[in-house]
């Protein structure tokens, strides 16, 4: 169905969270988009990349403030898990007048490290994020979680964004084993639902992990003391 600007501007307009009027933010998606003319696609497709490649993916990032999401703040540290990427990339196209929102959904991970399965005691990933950009009078999926280099390590082919079809996880690897499994869709948002997310993550991870996990953070002013790089890569 195709909506009117009307019923867009929801999609288009900054949050506290999703700050995609920040000047750092307008000048990374003016700078990417540069070569892309005045196609809304064009410029779905190249800050796809830029936020899939150029920001890090770490799934041991501060995630229990609103902050640990803004925009402006995932941009200048260069890094963050899959929701934080998914804020940056909302907010880039808002930015660029792309109506953007952001999706969620419970993932189970055939494909990690050892120590990530430990530290989180599950091999499922709840509120999993990802965008949808509205390109051509339809809502379209991109996931730029996991960057080119992540992913040739994991032995994983990079997903790819061509702004017509929807750009989900891979269900198998390069070897034909499981990667990811989409088990439940919590829906599409305007912001980042931060209480929702660390609830989830209590009930899933229980609140002794979480709380610890936040003591970590907070006794290392945002940093958790580990290296995701140099984990080792579990092939279910």
């Amino acid at each position: 169905m195709v909506l009117m600007r009307n019923e867009l501007w929801q999609y288009l307009v900054p949050t506290a969270i999703i700050d995609s009027d920040h000047q750092q933010v307008i000048a990374y998606a003016y700078l990417q988009t540069r070569d892309a003319g005045d196609d809304p696609t064009a410029k779905a497709v190249a800050l796809y990349y830029a936020v899939r490649d150029n920001i890090w993916y770490t799934p041991y990032y501060p995630f229990y403030l609103p902050e640990h999401y803004r925009a402006s703040n995932v941009l200048q540290s260069g890094k963050g898990y899959c929701v934080s990427k998914a804020s940056l990339l909302c907010a880039l196209g808002r930015a660029c007048d792309i109506p953007s929102r952001v999706g969620f959904a419970d993932v189970k991970n055939h494909l990690a490290t050892r120590q990530l399965l430990d530290y989180l005691g599950s091999d499922l990933f709840v509120y999993h994020g990802f965008v949808e950009f509205y390109l051509d009078d339809k809502w379209v999926k991109a996931t730029p979680a996991f960057n080119a280099a992540l992913c040739q390590r994991h032995q994983t082919v990079p997903l790819e964004f061509n702004g017509h079809e929807d750009s989900v996880f891979q269900a198998y690897n390069q070897d034909q084993k499981r990667f990811m499994e989409y088990v439940s869709d919590h829906g599409v948002f305007t912001d980042i639902p931060v209480d929702a997310i660390v609830t989830a993550w209590r009930k899933t991870y229980t609140d002794t992990r979480v709380d610890q996990w936040i003591r970590q953070f907070d006794k290392n002013k945002g940093r958790s003391g580990r290296d995701f790089e140099k984990e080792d890569v579990v092939r279910a």
